[in-house]
């Protein structure tokens, strides 16, 4: 998949207090290349917050489009929160 100007895999992982975080790692060299999501309190266990600013800048859509979250079913302060389309 391409983002930006990188060849990316997406990976799933597991935060330490709970829930899936997704990362975007060089294909070519297998450095991160970003964070897709964030951790906060009180997701239901199918939920994940998708990290769209600052540097994120356009990340929901980019995984919307990829077809690796569904369509963002409520906020809580900046993060869409979505749930994963069946790609893990």
């Amino acid at each position: 998949m391409k983002y930006l100007d990188y060849n990316v895999d997406v990976q799933f992982d597991n935060y330490n207090r709970g829930g899936t975080a997704i990362t975007l790692v060089d294909k070519n060299d297998n450095e991160l290349v970003a964070i897709a999501t964030a951790w906060i309190p009180d997701l239901q266990q199918d939920e994940i917050a998708i990290k769209d600013y600052s540097e994120n800048t356009g990340m929901y859509q980019w995984l919307l489009n990829n077809n690796i979250v569904q369509k963002a079913h409520r906020f809580i302060n900046q993060f869409p929160i979505c749930r994963l389309c069946n790609t893990q």
